[in-house]
């Protein structure tokens, strides 16, 4: 007897469901595509008629969905690609949000299941949500970012690995992925999930760095809203605004950022693109990204940055002063989950192609990750006596 003639329909039926949602299939077009009308679709998504095999097959292939991972009897469905349909204020996504988003919810889900799976969910106490009020956005963002800081215990320190950040200190599940180009970076929260974020892998790290801080902007004042990062949108909500404040405020500290300032000012009389450059250096962000923080801060006049790159301030510019560093590769599996990861490969409860599937990587990528971790593991005799 097959898990498929095992298996509780309702449960069956509610995977079904989340994986059309997540390929953003109506249940008309799902209905049609095992020949059948859709009041016959509904029954078999609420448990009440069983799916017939041919049918579970069709179904899986119009969805892009594992038959395998859906009648796994720890996995785990989770409905969050819902949300940004409801969020989205045009009712729609672009064909590039919409594959970063079903992609955020495919790696929430194996990340969920993998925990699950070896009995080590987290329980998290996230910091307080700060909701956005009538007044100045920007100063509550300021405000907010700075609590957030006390909170993690930075002060005004450079925030080296956001990464980190995110998925050590705040709970939140990262992954970072090659995704269109005008994609920045996806957040959502989810009642199994908690804080999801997905950030692209082809942008360079100081740009993921301010996608990253800007993802965390909406999960201090909008936790429970969905938000895709698209750098084509103009988006002038005050959500939005509070978002990029909030990055702005998280990465570059005012007191450090004017302290600094006021150091190069003092000592050489002037500010000059060279000062810029070190300033971004030093707190791990892009000099554009600094150059707007001195603007709004009113340390330089509005349109500086728009200036410089129509005199010719470039890349080149940069690796003048601080040379060419070989950007680090941006991990595919954060290092948490990957030893979860390892631990459930090792102990022999998921496989090789198991794990490729779940975290949508071939083969040769999960090999690699597995005798890093391997060969990074010491073993008990290296333990400090206390």
């Amino acid at each position: 007897m097959s898990r498929l003639d095992t298996i509780d329909p309702m449960e069956l039926g509610e995977k079904l469901k989340a994986a059309r949602s997540a390929a953003g299939i109506t249940q008309e077009d799902a209905a049609k595509s095992i020949r059948a009308v859709r009041t016959t679709l509904v029954a078999i998504e609420q448990g009440k008629r069983r799916i017939r095999p041919m049918e579970f097959v069709a179904l899986c292939r119009l969805y892009r969905a594992s038959a395998s991972a859906i009648l796994r009897p720890s996995s785990v469905q989770l409905d969050i690609s819902v949300k940004f349909r409801r969020d989205q204020k045009t009712g729609t996504l672009s064909k590039g949000a919409e594959e970063a988003v079903n992609l955020l919810v495919h790696l929430s889900t194996a990340s969920v299941e993998i925990e699950r799976l070896l009995g080590k969910e987290r329980s998290v106490a996230y910091p307080p949500e700060t909701p956005i009020q009538p007044g100045d956005v920007d100063l509550q963002a300021e405000d907010a970012a700075i609590s957030l800081r006390h909170y993690l215990g930075l002060g005004n320190a450079p925030v080296r690995d956001i990464v980190s950040i995110l998925e050590l200190d705040l709970g939140f599940r990262v992954f970072i992925r090659p995704l269109a180009s005008n994609i920045s970076g996806v957040f959502a929260f989810g009642p199994e999930t908690g804080p999801c974020v997905l950030l692209n892998s082809q942008h360079p790290q100081t740009r993921r760095a301010y996608s990253g801080a800007h993802e965390l902007g909406h999960f201090m004042s909008t936790r429970t809203h969905s938000d895709v990062f698209d750098e084509r949108q103009k988006d002038g909500s005050r959500e939005e605004r509070f978002a990029n404040s909030f990055a702005g405020a998280f990465l570059m500290p005012g007191p450090a950022i004017r302290r600094r300032y006021e150091e190069f000012t003092s000592s050489q009389g002037k500010f000059s693109p060279r000062h810029l450059i070190l300033m971004a250096h030093a707190h791990h962000v892009s000099p554009e990204a600094m150059c707007r923080r001195l603007e709004k801060m009113k340390l330089l006049k509005q349109g500086t940055f728009d200036s410089l790159r129509e005199r010719g301030f470039d890349r080149d510019a940069v690796v003048q002063v601080i040379g060419d560093e070989a950007p680090a590769k941006p991990l595919a599996v954060p290092p948490r989950m990957a030893i979860l990861a390892a631990e459930a490969y090792y102990d022999g409860r998921l496989s090789e192609g198991q794990l490729a599937e779940m975290f949508r990587l071939d083969r040769t990528e999960i090999r690699l990750l597995l005798e890093a971790l391997e060969a990074g593991d010491f073993g008990d005799a290296t333990l400090l006596e206390p």
